[in-house]
């Protein structure tokens, strides 16, 4: 067994957590979204990133609009919606289960 690989895999399983909640925060661009991410320690690649904020588009839970750049192309800013926010309420409360729960049976000898 790979210990690199187990991390990777626990990391992928909270991203759509860790996306809803900074999204939740206010409206955000991709690369705001990579570079918090990113000083989390939560590696991420935009082709892995993409493929997630259109699923949570397709599912509703997010929504964006296009703000004309100075810079360069249209950028597009994600926010959530109200079914996002209900969403991540409950993602919230099973992140808490399981964090006791983890904590409950790691802190036994």
């Amino acid at each position: 067994m790979n210990v690199a690989n187990t991390q990777i895999q626990m990391r992928k399983g909270l991203l759509e957590f860790c996306v809803l909640h900074i999204i939740s925060r206010g409206e955000v661009y991709t690369s705001d979204l990579i570079d918090e991410l990113t000083q989390a320690q939560m590696i991420v690649v935009e082709g892995t990133l993409y493929p997630l904020l259109n699923r949570l588009k397709s599912a509703e839970l997010v929504t964006y609009r296009w703000v004309e750049s100075e810079a360069g192309p249209p950028r597009k800013y994600y926010s959530i919606t109200e079914e996002g926010k209900k969403f991540l309420l409950t993602l919230a409360d099973t992140w808490a289960s399981l964090v006791n729960s983890t904590q409950e049976i790691t802190a036994k000898n």
